[in-house]
Protein backbone atom coordinates (compact mmCIF):
# COMPACT_ATOMS: atom_id res chain seq x y z
CA UNK A 1 0.00 0.00 0.00
CA UNK A 2 1.35 3.11 -1.25
CA UNK A 3 2.10 6.28 1.67
CA UNK A 4 -0.86 8.58 -0.12
CA UNK A 5 -3.03 5.08 0.44
CA UNK A 6 -2.23 4.38 4.02
CA UNK A 7 -2.24 8.67 4.96
CA UNK A 8 -6.01 8.45 3.60
CA UNK A 9 -6.99 5.28 5.44
CA UNK A 10 -5.81 6.73 8.70
CA UNK A 11 -7.71 9.81 8.18
CA UNK A 12 -10.95 7.47 7.39
CA UNK A 13 -10.64 5.52 10.35
CA UNK A 14 -10.55 8.72 12.36
CA UNK A 15 -13.26 10.46 10.77
CA UNK A 16 -15.28 7.48 12.03
CA UNK A 17 -13.78 7.35 15.41
CA UNK A 18 -14.54 10.94 15.93
CA UNK A 19 -18.20 9.97 14.83
CA UNK A 20 -18.32 7.20 17.22
CA UNK A 21 -17.33 9.05 20.07
CA UNK A 22 -20.07 11.74 19.43
CA UNK A 23 -22.58 9.26 19.12
CA UNK A 24 -21.29 8.12 22.45
CA UNK A 25 -21.56 10.96 23.96
CA UNK A 26 -24.72 12.04 22.81
CA UNK A 27 -26.51 9.10 23.75
CA UNK A 28 -24.51 8.42 27.36
CA UNK A 29 -24.31 11.98 28.49
CA UNK A 30 -26.59 14.00 26.74
CA UNK A 31 -29.18 11.81 25.89
CA UNK A 32 -30.98 12.65 29.37
CA UNK A 33 -30.55 16.21 28.59
CA UNK A 34 -32.34 15.86 25.37
CA UNK A 35 -34.91 13.84 26.76
CA UNK A 36 -35.95 16.24 29.42
CA UNK A 37 -35.51 19.34 26.91
CA UNK A 38 -38.96 21.45 27.30
CA UNK A 39 -39.42 21.76 23.32
CA UNK A 40 -38.74 18.09 22.87
CA UNK A 41 -42.34 16.40 21.59
CA UNK A 42 -41.62 12.87 22.25
CA UNK A 43 -42.09 13.61 26.00
CA UNK A 44 -45.64 15.29 25.35
CA UNK A 45 -46.35 12.17 23.03
CA UNK A 46 -45.18 9.81 25.57
CA UNK A 47 -47.27 11.73 28.67
CA UNK A 48 -50.41 11.81 27.41
CA UNK A 49 -50.34 8.63 24.96
CA UNK A 50 -52.24 7.17 28.13
CA UNK A 51 -54.60 8.53 30.78
CA UNK A 52 -52.58 10.04 33.73
CA UNK A 53 -53.57 9.21 37.44
CA UNK A 54 -55.99 11.20 39.88
CA UNK A 55 -55.73 13.97 42.53
CA UNK A 56 -58.31 12.31 45.39
CA UNK A 57 -60.68 15.39 47.22
CA UNK A 58 -62.62 13.51 50.09
CA UNK A 59 -62.72 10.14 48.49
CA UNK A 60 -63.63 11.23 45.10
CA UNK A 61 -61.04 11.59 42.16
CA UNK A 62 -61.01 16.06 40.82
CA UNK A 63 -59.47 14.91 38.08
CA UNK A 64 -59.53 12.91 35.04
CA UNK A 65 -58.39 12.08 31.33
CA UNK A 66 -60.49 11.81 27.97
CA UNK A 67 -59.55 11.30 24.66
CA UNK A 68 -58.51 13.54 22.09
CA UNK A 69 -60.47 13.92 18.60
CA UNK A 70 -57.67 15.36 16.99
CA UNK A 71 -53.15 15.56 16.70
CA UNK A 72 -50.36 13.15 18.34
CA UNK A 73 -51.35 13.56 21.52
CA UNK A 74 -54.46 10.87 22.67
CA UNK A 75 -55.15 12.17 26.02
CA UNK A 76 -55.81 15.13 27.58
CA UNK A 77 -56.41 16.54 31.28
CA UNK A 78 -59.79 16.95 32.69
CA UNK A 79 -61.03 18.44 35.86
CA UNK A 80 -64.63 18.22 37.89
CA UNK A 81 -65.49 21.16 39.71
CA UNK A 82 -62.53 23.21 38.33
CA UNK A 83 -62.41 26.57 39.71
CA UNK A 84 -63.39 25.26 43.13
CA UNK A 85 -60.15 23.39 43.35
CA UNK A 86 -57.97 25.20 40.73
CA UNK A 87 -55.99 25.94 43.97
CA UNK A 88 -55.10 22.37 44.93
CA UNK A 89 -54.75 21.05 41.47
CA UNK A 90 -53.22 23.68 39.23
CA UNK A 91 -53.35 22.09 35.64
CA UNK A 92 -51.73 19.69 33.48
CA UNK A 93 -51.18 20.98 30.14
CA UNK A 94 -50.24 19.38 26.74
CA UNK A 95 -49.35 23.10 25.89
CA UNK A 96 -47.35 24.14 28.83
CA UNK A 97 -45.64 23.19 32.17
CA UNK A 98 -47.81 21.56 34.93
CA UNK A 99 -48.54 24.00 38.48
CA UNK A 100 -49.34 23.57 42.21
CA UNK A 101 -50.04 19.00 42.71
CA UNK A 102 -50.00 18.50 39.01
CA UNK A 103 -46.40 20.10 38.89
CA UNK A 104 -44.90 18.64 42.33
CA UNK A 105 -46.07 15.04 41.23
CA UNK A 106 -45.59 14.74 38.09
CA UNK A 107 -43.62 12.07 37.28
CA UNK A 108 -46.28 10.38 39.86
CA UNK A 109 -49.15 10.83 37.89
CA UNK A 110 -47.89 10.49 34.17
CA UNK A 111 -45.85 6.85 35.71
CA UNK A 112 -42.52 7.81 34.93
CA UNK A 113 -41.92 7.90 38.94
CA UNK A 114 -39.35 4.77 39.35
CA UNK A 115 -41.46 3.59 42.35
CA UNK A 116 -44.36 2.87 40.23
CA UNK A 117 -42.00 0.26 38.07
CA UNK A 118 -42.55 -3.47 38.79
CA UNK A 119 -39.91 -5.85 37.87
CA UNK A 120 -41.31 -6.42 33.66
CA UNK A 121 -41.93 -2.61 33.40
CA UNK A 122 -37.67 -2.60 34.28
CA UNK A 123 -36.94 -5.24 31.77
CA UNK A 124 -39.07 -4.13 29.12
CA UNK A 125 -38.50 -0.34 30.11
CA UNK A 126 -42.25 0.30 29.43
CA UNK A 127 -43.77 3.15 31.44
CA UNK A 128 -45.79 2.13 34.67
CA UNK A 129 -49.50 2.13 35.36
CA UNK A 130 -49.97 5.90 37.04
CA UNK A 131 -50.17 6.66 40.58
CA UNK A 132 -52.62 8.86 42.43
CA UNK A 133 -52.04 11.61 45.31
CA UNK A 134 -54.67 11.61 48.10
CA UNK A 135 -54.83 15.22 49.29
CA UNK A 136 -56.43 16.04 52.98
CA UNK A 137 -58.35 18.78 51.31
CA UNK A 138 -62.03 18.36 52.89
CA UNK A 139 -64.44 19.22 50.19
CA UNK A 140 -67.32 20.54 52.40
CA UNK A 141 -64.91 22.99 53.90
CA UNK A 142 -63.49 24.15 50.64
CA UNK A 143 -67.15 24.25 49.08
CA UNK A 144 -67.99 26.44 52.07
CA UNK A 145 -64.78 29.30 51.67
CA UNK A 146 -65.40 29.28 47.63
CA UNK A 147 -68.94 30.35 47.79
CA UNK A 148 -68.21 32.18 51.11
CA UNK A 149 -65.98 34.27 49.24
CA UNK A 150 -68.21 34.46 46.14
CA UNK A 151 -67.03 37.30 44.00
CA UNK A 152 -64.86 38.90 46.41
CA UNK A 153 -61.17 38.96 45.67
CA UNK A 154 -59.43 37.25 48.15
CA UNK A 155 -57.72 33.63 49.37
CA UNK A 156 -58.34 31.60 52.22
CA UNK A 157 -56.76 28.32 54.38
CA UNK A 158 -57.72 25.79 56.77
CA UNK A 159 -55.51 23.51 58.81
CA UNK A 160 -56.76 21.14 61.20
CA UNK A 161 -54.68 22.22 64.42
CA UNK A 162 -53.72 18.67 65.72
CA UNK A 163 -52.62 16.96 62.55
CA UNK A 164 -51.67 20.27 60.32
CA UNK A 165 -53.58 18.60 57.65
CA UNK A 166 -54.45 21.34 55.74
CA UNK A 167 -58.72 20.93 54.78
CA UNK A 168 -58.92 24.26 52.49
CA UNK A 169 -57.19 25.98 49.99
CA UNK A 170 -59.29 28.89 48.01
CA UNK A 171 -57.96 31.71 45.70
CA UNK A 172 -60.80 33.75 44.23
CA UNK A 173 -61.27 34.84 41.45
CA UNK A 174 -60.22 31.29 40.38
CA UNK A 175 -60.26 30.07 36.81
CA UNK A 176 -60.68 26.10 34.60
CA UNK A 177 -58.12 24.34 34.45
CA UNK A 178 -59.80 22.84 31.89
CA UNK A 179 -59.33 25.61 29.72
CA UNK A 180 -55.71 25.15 29.17
CA UNK A 181 -55.31 21.41 28.88
CA UNK A 182 -55.60 21.52 25.02
CA UNK A 183 -52.93 22.44 23.58
CA UNK A 184 -55.39 23.56 20.28
CA UNK A 185 -57.45 25.32 22.57
CA UNK A 186 -54.66 26.88 25.43
CA UNK A 187 -53.24 29.30 23.71
CA UNK A 188 -55.68 31.61 23.58
CA UNK A 189 -57.02 30.98 27.03
CA UNK A 190 -53.65 31.34 28.54
CA UNK A 191 -53.96 35.26 26.83
CA UNK A 192 -56.95 35.62 28.58
CA UNK A 193 -56.24 34.92 31.91
CA UNK A 194 -52.53 36.44 31.60
CA UNK A 195 -53.94 39.44 30.67
CA UNK A 196 -56.87 39.65 33.43
CA UNK A 197 -56.26 42.61 35.67
CA UNK A 198 -57.64 40.24 38.74
CA UNK A 199 -54.91 37.79 38.10
CA UNK A 200 -56.87 34.35 38.20
CA UNK A 201 -53.63 32.37 38.27
CA UNK A 202 -52.77 33.55 41.10
CA UNK A 203 -53.04 31.48 44.48
CA UNK A 204 -53.78 34.25 46.81
CA UNK A 205 -54.15 31.38 49.46
CA UNK A 206 -50.25 30.60 49.22
CA UNK A 207 -48.52 32.96 47.17
CA UNK A 208 -49.75 36.38 47.66
CA UNK A 209 -48.55 37.89 50.84
CA UNK A 210 -49.83 41.25 52.23
CA UNK A 211 -49.89 43.32 54.93
CA UNK A 212 -51.41 41.48 57.47
CA UNK A 213 -53.11 44.30 59.89
CA UNK A 214 -53.82 43.66 62.96
CA UNK A 215 -54.04 40.28 62.95
CA UNK A 216 -50.06 40.25 63.62
CA UNK A 217 -51.02 41.68 67.03
CA UNK A 218 -51.23 38.08 68.27
CA UNK A 219 -47.68 37.59 67.11
CA UNK A 220 -46.66 40.67 69.07
CA UNK A 221 -48.60 39.72 72.21
CA UNK A 222 -47.45 36.47 71.96
CA UNK A 223 -43.75 37.92 72.13
CA UNK A 224 -44.57 40.12 75.04
CA UNK A 225 -45.67 37.37 77.06
CA UNK A 226 -43.35 34.88 76.17
CA UNK A 227 -40.35 37.68 77.45
CA UNK A 228 -42.27 38.47 80.28
CA UNK A 229 -42.78 41.60 79.10
CA UNK A 230 -46.19 40.99 80.75
CA UNK A 231 -47.09 38.42 82.53
CA UNK A 232 -50.70 38.34 81.20
CA UNK A 233 -53.40 39.00 79.18
CA UNK A 234 -55.39 40.58 81.90
CA UNK A 235 -52.14 43.41 83.21
CA UNK A 236 -52.46 46.38 82.20
CA UNK A 237 -49.94 48.02 79.58
CA UNK A 238 -48.12 51.36 79.83
CA UNK A 239 -50.00 52.67 76.51
CA UNK A 240 -50.57 55.98 76.40
CA UNK A 241 -53.60 57.24 73.56
CA UNK A 242 -52.46 58.29 70.72
CA UNK A 243 -49.37 56.98 70.89
CA UNK A 244 -46.28 59.30 69.60
CA UNK A 245 -44.28 56.92 66.89
CA UNK A 246 -41.05 57.51 68.40
CA UNK A 247 -38.65 60.06 66.51
CA UNK A 248 -41.46 61.51 64.98
CA UNK A 249 -44.44 63.70 65.51
CA UNK A 250 -47.23 61.65 64.14
CA UNK A 251 -49.39 60.19 66.39
CA UNK A 252 -51.35 56.67 66.08
CA UNK A 253 -54.76 56.69 66.87
CA UNK A 254 -57.33 54.08 66.83
CA UNK A 255 -60.23 53.19 64.60
CA UNK A 256 -62.49 54.00 67.65
CA UNK A 257 -61.97 56.35 68.88
CA UNK A 258 -63.76 55.95 72.26
CA UNK A 259 -62.04 52.34 72.74
CA UNK A 260 -60.87 52.01 76.47
CA UNK A 261 -56.97 51.51 74.94
CA UNK A 262 -55.09 53.53 76.86
CA UNK A 263 -53.00 51.51 79.05
CA UNK A 264 -55.66 48.62 77.96
CA UNK A 265 -54.71 45.70 79.36
CA UNK A 266 -54.01 42.51 75.96
CA UNK A 267 -57.21 41.27 76.46
CA UNK A 268 -58.74 44.51 75.62
CA UNK A 269 -56.76 45.73 73.32
CA UNK A 270 -57.24 42.58 71.19
CA UNK A 271 -60.67 42.99 71.72
CA UNK A 272 -60.91 47.14 70.50
CA UNK A 273 -57.91 45.89 68.51
CA UNK A 274 -56.26 49.39 70.10
CA UNK A 275 -53.42 50.22 67.78
CA UNK A 276 -51.62 52.33 69.99
CA UNK A 277 -51.00 49.20 72.29
CA UNK A 278 -49.36 46.99 70.25
CA UNK A 279 -47.20 49.50 68.33
CA UNK A 280 -45.70 50.47 71.43
CA UNK A 281 -45.32 46.78 72.65
CA UNK A 282 -43.32 45.91 69.03
CA UNK A 283 -41.00 49.41 70.51
CA UNK A 284 -40.34 47.89 74.07
CA UNK A 285 -40.19 44.48 73.04
CA UNK A 286 -37.77 45.33 70.26
CA UNK A 287 -37.23 44.73 66.43
CA UNK A 288 -35.10 41.27 66.89
CA UNK A 289 -37.70 39.82 69.64
CA UNK A 290 -40.62 40.64 67.58
CA UNK A 291 -38.85 39.30 64.62
CA UNK A 292 -37.77 36.09 66.34
CA UNK A 293 -41.45 35.05 67.54
CA UNK A 294 -42.34 35.98 63.74
CA UNK A 295 -40.03 33.71 63.01
CA UNK A 296 -41.16 30.95 65.04
CA UNK A 297 -44.57 30.99 63.60
CA UNK A 298 -43.31 30.76 60.24
CA UNK A 299 -41.96 34.23 59.30
CA UNK A 300 -39.08 34.45 56.85
CA UNK A 301 -38.92 30.87 56.07
CA UNK A 302 -38.27 30.66 51.83
CA UNK A 303 -38.97 26.71 52.12
CA UNK A 304 -42.30 26.44 53.60
CA UNK A 305 -43.50 23.39 51.38
CA UNK A 306 -47.41 21.98 51.71
CA UNK A 307 -45.72 20.25 49.41
CA UNK A 308 -46.61 23.23 46.72
CA UNK A 309 -43.92 25.62 47.80
CA UNK A 310 -45.50 28.95 49.81
CA UNK A 311 -44.31 32.13 49.23
CA UNK A 312 -42.71 33.97 52.04
CA UNK A 313 -44.29 35.78 54.42
CA UNK A 314 -41.92 38.74 55.77
CA UNK A 315 -41.30 40.09 59.64
CA UNK A 316 -38.42 43.18 58.07
CA UNK A 317 -34.58 43.85 60.12
CA UNK A 318 -32.93 47.48 60.62
CA UNK A 319 -36.18 49.31 60.86
CA UNK A 320 -36.18 52.32 62.64
CA UNK A 321 -37.89 52.46 65.80
CA UNK A 322 -41.28 54.43 64.40
CA UNK A 323 -41.12 51.47 62.10
CA UNK A 324 -40.81 48.94 64.42
CA UNK A 325 -44.00 50.66 65.96
CA UNK A 326 -46.26 49.81 62.91
CA UNK A 327 -45.05 46.89 62.21
CA UNK A 328 -46.35 46.07 65.39
CA UNK A 329 -50.38 46.59 64.13
CA UNK A 330 -48.91 44.64 60.80
CA UNK A 331 -47.87 47.47 58.77
CA UNK A 332 -44.51 48.68 57.56
CA UNK A 333 -42.81 45.82 55.23
CA UNK A 334 -44.69 43.09 57.46
CA UNK A 335 -46.41 40.75 54.91
CA UNK A 336 -48.38 37.39 55.44
CA UNK A 337 -50.27 34.89 53.09
CA UNK A 338 -53.31 33.62 54.23
CA UNK A 339 -51.59 30.35 55.16
CA UNK A 340 -49.14 32.20 57.51
CA UNK A 341 -51.96 33.52 59.49
CA UNK A 342 -53.86 30.37 59.70
CA UNK A 343 -50.40 28.23 61.23
CA UNK A 344 -50.61 31.33 64.02
CA UNK A 345 -54.15 30.48 64.99
CA UNK A 346 -53.53 26.64 64.60
CA UNK A 347 -50.43 26.87 66.78
CA UNK A 348 -51.99 29.15 69.65
CA UNK A 349 -55.07 26.87 69.54
CA UNK A 350 -52.83 23.66 69.84
CA UNK A 351 -51.20 24.28 73.00
CA UNK A 352 -48.61 26.63 71.70
CA UNK A 353 -47.74 23.61 69.38
CA UNK A 354 -47.29 23.75 65.52
CA UNK A 355 -47.42 20.92 63.29
CA UNK A 356 -46.52 21.18 60.04
CA UNK A 357 -49.27 21.87 57.53
CA UNK A 358 -49.46 19.50 54.74
CA UNK A 359 -52.21 18.93 52.15
CA UNK A 360 -51.29 15.30 50.70
CA UNK A 361 -52.02 12.34 52.95
CA UNK A 362 -50.42 9.73 50.64
CA UNK A 363 -49.61 9.15 47.27
CA UNK A 364 -50.41 5.36 45.91
CA UNK A 365 -49.80 3.19 42.88
CA UNK A 366 -52.64 2.14 40.80
CA UNK A 367 -53.46 -0.48 42.40
CA UNK A 368 -53.89 1.83 45.58
CA UNK A 369 -50.64 0.65 47.47
CA UNK A 370 -49.39 3.55 49.60
CA UNK A 371 -45.75 4.67 48.30
CA UNK A 372 -45.38 7.37 50.54
CA UNK A 373 -47.73 8.34 53.53
CA UNK A 374 -47.35 11.85 55.11
CA UNK A 375 -49.62 11.65 58.26
CA UNK A 376 -46.59 11.88 60.75
CA UNK A 377 -46.12 15.44 60.35
CA UNK A 378 -43.54 17.44 62.26
CA UNK A 379 -44.08 19.49 64.76
CA UNK A 380 -42.79 22.46 66.84
CA UNK A 381 -42.97 24.29 69.73
CA UNK A 382 -43.99 27.88 69.34
CA UNK A 383 -45.14 29.21 72.71
CA UNK A 384 -45.42 27.97 75.89
CA UNK A 385 -49.29 26.28 76.58
CA UNK A 386 -49.71 28.52 79.13
CA UNK A 387 -49.13 31.74 76.64
CA UNK A 388 -51.24 29.40 74.18
CA UNK A 389 -53.71 29.52 76.91
CA UNK A 390 -53.99 32.72 77.72
CA UNK A 391 -53.75 34.22 73.70
CA UNK A 392 -56.92 31.66 73.22
CA UNK A 393 -58.85 33.50 75.89
CA UNK A 394 -58.31 36.83 74.87
CA UNK A 395 -58.52 35.85 71.07
CA UNK A 396 -62.26 34.52 72.25
CA UNK A 397 -63.39 37.35 74.26
CA UNK A 398 -62.77 39.11 70.58
CA UNK A 399 -65.00 36.87 69.00
CA UNK A 400 -67.72 37.25 72.41
CA UNK A 401 -67.70 40.54 72.46
CA UNK A 402 -65.45 42.11 70.23
CA UNK A 403 -64.46 43.32 66.75
CA UNK A 404 -65.07 39.79 65.86
CA UNK A 405 -68.44 39.00 66.74
CA UNK A 406 -69.41 37.68 63.05
CA UNK A 407 -67.65 34.88 62.98
CA UNK A 408 -69.63 33.15 66.39
CA UNK A 409 -70.38 29.28 65.49
CA UNK A 410 -73.32 28.12 67.40
CA UNK A 411 -72.11 24.70 69.41
CA UNK A 412 -68.47 26.04 68.94
CA UNK A 413 -65.67 28.20 71.02
CA UNK A 414 -64.44 30.23 68.78
CA UNK A 415 -61.19 32.79 69.29
CA UNK A 416 -60.27 35.37 66.33
CA UNK A 417 -58.74 38.48 65.41
CA UNK A 418 -59.64 40.72 63.07
CA UNK A 419 -57.44 42.95 60.66
CA UNK A 420 -57.81 45.74 58.01
CA UNK A 421 -54.55 46.69 56.84
CA UNK A 422 -53.93 49.77 55.21
CA UNK A 423 -53.71 49.47 51.23
CA UNK A 424 -51.47 51.98 48.80
CA UNK A 425 -49.36 55.10 49.68
CA UNK A 426 -51.04 57.24 52.38
CA UNK A 427 -53.74 54.36 52.45
CA UNK A 428 -54.78 55.63 49.59
CA UNK A 429 -57.00 52.09 48.20
CA UNK A 430 -59.32 50.38 49.57
CA UNK A 431 -57.78 48.37 52.27
CA UNK A 432 -57.24 44.36 52.69
CA UNK A 433 -59.79 42.64 55.27
CA UNK A 434 -58.36 40.21 57.47
CA UNK A 435 -59.66 37.74 59.88
CA UNK A 436 -57.84 34.53 61.66
CA UNK A 437 -59.14 32.29 64.26
CA UNK A 438 -59.63 28.83 65.39
CA UNK A 439 -63.08 26.90 66.31
CA UNK A 440 -63.63 23.62 68.57
CA UNK A 441 -66.56 21.87 68.71
CA UNK A 442 -68.37 21.78 71.62
CA UNK A 443 -69.66 18.20 71.58
CA UNK A 444 -66.85 16.33 69.52
CA UNK A 445 -63.15 16.07 69.32
CA UNK A 446 -62.98 18.60 66.60
CA UNK A 447 -61.15 21.72 65.72
CA UNK A 448 -60.19 23.71 62.80
CA UNK A 449 -57.95 26.93 62.43
CA UNK A 450 -58.63 29.22 59.70
CA UNK A 451 -57.21 32.72 57.92
CA UNK A 452 -58.95 34.62 55.54
CA UNK A 453 -57.96 38.24 53.39
CA UNK A 454 -60.39 40.13 51.32
CA UNK A 455 -58.26 42.19 48.81
CA UNK A 456 -61.03 43.48 46.86
CA UNK A 457 -64.40 43.53 47.03
CA UNK A 458 -67.97 45.62 46.14
CA UNK A 459 -68.68 47.15 49.70
CA UNK A 460 -67.87 50.67 50.26
CA UNK A 461 -64.63 51.93 51.31
CA UNK A 462 -66.20 52.77 54.96
CA UNK A 463 -67.91 49.27 54.86
CA UNK A 464 -64.25 47.26 54.55
CA UNK A 465 -63.21 45.83 57.93
CA UNK A 466 -62.08 41.95 58.75
CA UNK A 467 -65.48 41.29 61.09
CA UNK A 468 -67.55 42.86 58.13
CA UNK A 469 -66.36 41.13 55.02
CA UNK A 470 -63.44 38.05 56.58
CA UNK A 471 -65.16 36.97 59.57
CA UNK A 472 -68.71 35.49 58.08
CA UNK A 473 -66.22 33.44 55.28
CA UNK A 474 -64.29 32.12 58.14
CA UNK A 475 -67.66 31.57 60.15
CA UNK A 476 -68.58 29.48 56.94
CA UNK A 477 -65.55 27.42 56.91
CA UNK A 478 -65.69 26.66 60.46
CA UNK A 479 -69.24 25.46 60.65
CA UNK A 480 -68.28 23.12 57.90
CA UNK A 481 -65.11 21.43 59.36
CA UNK A 482 -66.90 21.39 62.79
CA UNK A 483 -70.64 19.61 61.75
CA UNK A 484 -71.12 16.12 63.20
Amino acid sequence: MNKTIRRASVFALLLVLALLIRATWVQFYEGRALADDKDNRRNAIETYSAPLGNIIVGGRSVTGSSPTKTGDLKYKRTYTDGPLYAAVTGYASQAYAPTQLEGIYNDLLNGTDSRLKSVMDTLTNQRAEPGNVVTTIDPDVQKAAYEALGDKKGGAVAIDPKTGKILAVVSTPSYDPSSLTDANTAGAAWRRLTSDPDKPLVNRALRQPLPPGSTFKLVVAAAALEDGLYTSVDERTDSPDPYTLPGTSRELTNENPNAPCTNATIRTALEYSCNNVFAKMAVKLGQDKVKAMAERFGFNDDTLDVPVRAYTSVYPSDMYPSQTALTGIGQFDVTATPLQMAMVSAAIANGGKLVSPHMVAQITDSGGDVLEDYGDAGSKQIVSSSTAEQLQSAMETVVNKGTGTNAQVPGATVGGKTGTAQHGENNSQVPYAWFTSYGKSDSSDKEVAVAVVVEQSDAARSEVSGNGLAAPVAKAMMQAALKD
